[in-house]
């Protein structure tokens, strides 16, 4: 039996979240397969690295997390997102975590002082949480993985967490910056999902050498999801990068 505190957190809101996501999925007939979400903690707080290539990659990364473990997942994004209403509606939903790049050291919560997006996401970590973060900051218009930065690793290494690096490949085909939703171009498309086994992030880890680490695995897990992608790499499709002859502008 199950102990309560075993069990997966899983929160009535993002349980609404995750019945509209998969409605979506289905009726959009979306293709996703996924490899490797054993690696993901049933329990407990963990750190999720996604790669950044478009609009949905994180609700899509978090698909198979939900149906096979049954976790919900705080995030961290920009703090302009919060403008839109119908972004600011999710981001309550899934308890979002705010971040102002313009001021790295503002207030997470409007109001609070000392309400650090750093410190909230660590307080989750520590509270069993599973916390996605996308290392590369902002979405990469080559569809390349661009160089990590180290945020990802330090809250998985003050929290004392797992840091699962994980990468998808085909949700820039849904929405991404510069090519916006489309229903019928949507409707059937796959999308490859990556899961690659925990970093464990000692206390006196060298976080640049663990970032390295992390972006390697990250890269190997994005080669293997693009080389098994079902609709391969046509040669001057947009949403596919220039090293592999798409017309993805050069990282």
């Amino acid at each position: 039996m199950i102990r309560r505190r075993d069990r997966p957190r899983c929160t009535w809101r993002f349980r609404f979240i995750a019945v509209h996501v998969l409605l979506a999925v289905w009726l959009l007939r979306l293709r996703i397969r996924a490899r490797g979400v054993e690696h993901v903690p049933r329990h407990g707080g963990a750190v999720l690295a996604f790669n950044h290539n478009g609009h949905f990659d994180l609700i899509l990364t978090m698909v198979p997390v939900y149906r096979q473990l049954g976790r919900s997942c705080r995030f961290l994004a920009v703090r302009e997102l919060w403008d839109s209403r119908g972004f600011a509606m999710v981001a309550w939903l899934a308890d979002a975590i705010p971040v102002d790049r313009a001021r790295p050291g503002a207030p997470a919560v409007p109001g609070v002082p000392g309400h650090r997006p750093a410190s909230v996401a660590v307080e989750a970590l520590r509270d069993g949480d599973l916390v996605a973060v996308a290392p590369e900051g902002r979405i990469s218009w080559s569809f390349e993985l661009r160089e990590l930065r180290t945020g990802a690793v330090r809250m998985a290494q003050q929290a004392g967490v797992p840091l699962v690096p994980s990468v998808n490949w085909g949700a820039q085909r849904i929405s991404t910056t510069g090519h916006g939703f489309r229903w019928r171009a949507a409707v059937g498309l796959p999308v490859e999902l990556r899961f690659g086994p925990p970093i464990e992030v000692g206390p006196d880890d060298d976080v640049e050498v663990v970032t390295r680490q992390l972006e390697a695995q990250m890269r190997r897990l994005l080669d293997e999801a693009q080389r098994d992608y079902p609709d391969g790499a046509p040669r001057g499709a947009w949403w596919v990068p220039a090293r592999l002859g798409g017309g993805a502008p050069p990282l």
